[in-house]
């Protein structure tokens, strides 16, 4: 079994994607079987596809299914690992029914990663897997991210931070591979659009998910709408505000969204940001001035 990996102490630049990709790929090599918690994101995706390629089926997906997982996503995430032939298997994490992942605290992602992990963990057992991986990388070590206490507290691996991948080597290693994630904005769980604080119910996630589809099809797909009650606040990249204020798409998105539930539609002139949601002194808040590209959650 392979020894703990720290990350390299290189800055970014001084190793290549490939090389990074060639590291990863003899990491895997040394395992038998691996159970990699898959998103269908494009970070989880290539951990995926470099674990196919190495382990073959010993190298099993799991999703997490969740009312905090868009129903799109959980289909793109199947038609991706089928398209390259690795087994992937759903199971179902209940954890809008845990009262701490519901109240909406500012350690929501731990009970969420908790729930999910222990579920990998009873996989890994079954089928007889020597490590659990997940997709964190080296960019996500200094963002605002409570699940990572549960990934430790699990001894889930993240190779792809531990061997120094930034989210510009994840997107070129992807697009070497022909991932249909290589471009994927990032979608993080329905549950950040809505406020700390603020109890998180199943008909506020069905709504948020039916929201961002109706946004979607009009077009945008770099988008979140965040749920404040009755208020709507859409966020999307500086350069399409001007798009989604012409008369006709203004129109259609009021009526597409007010025919949802909410009574008022707000655009965010600050465009789409990670993190926007955080209280103030938390990572991502500083990314509120720059308009943000699909490297952004």
């Amino acid at each position: 079994m392979n020894e703990p990996l720290i990350q390299l102490e290189e800055p970014a630049p001084a190793l290549s994607w490939q090389s990074r990709l060639e590291r990863l790929s003899a990491w895997l090599s040394g395992y038998r079987r691996a159970v990699i918690a898959y998103s269908g994101g494009v970070d989880s995706s290539l951990v995926l596809r470099v674990a196919y390629e190495q382990l073959k089926e010993g190298a099993i997906g799991v999703i997490g299914r969740s009312d905090s997982y868009a129903e799109r996503e959980l289909q793109l995430a199947l038609d991706q690992a089928a398209a390259f032939g690795a087994r992937v298997e759903i199971v179902t994490t209940g954890e809008v029914s845990d009262p701490a992942f519901r109240s909406n605290g500012l350690d929501r992602c731990y009970h969420c990663k908790s729930q999910l992990y222990c579920e990998l963990a009873l996989v890994a057992e079954r089928e007889q897997a020597e490590v659990v991986l997940d997709g964190t990388i080296a960019d996500d070590l200094g963002d605002w991210r409570p699940g990572r206490r549960a990934a430790a507290e699990r001894e889930v691996r993240s190779p792809l931070a531990e061997l120094g991948f930034t989210k510009a080597d994840v997107r070129a290693a992807a697009a070497h591979y022909g991932l249909a994630s290589r471009a994927k904005p990032a979608s993080p769980c329905l549950a950040s659009r809505i406020p700390y604080g603020t109890e998180i119910t199943q008909e506020m996630l069905q709504m948020i998910e039916r929201a961002e589809e109706l946004v979607r099809m009009c077009g945008f797909s770099e988008l979140r709408v965040r749920h404040h009650g009755d208020v709507a606040r859409l966020e999307i990249p500086l350069g399409e505000l001007e798009r989604a204020l012409e008369p006709t798409m203004r129109q259609r998105l009021v009526a597409g969204l007010k025919a949802l539930g909410y009574r008022h539609i707000a655009l965010d002139l600050e465009g789409l940001r990670s993190g926007s949601l955080n209280p103030p002194g938390l990572s991502g808040v500083e990314t509120a001035n720059r308009q943000p590209t699909v490297k952004d959650s």
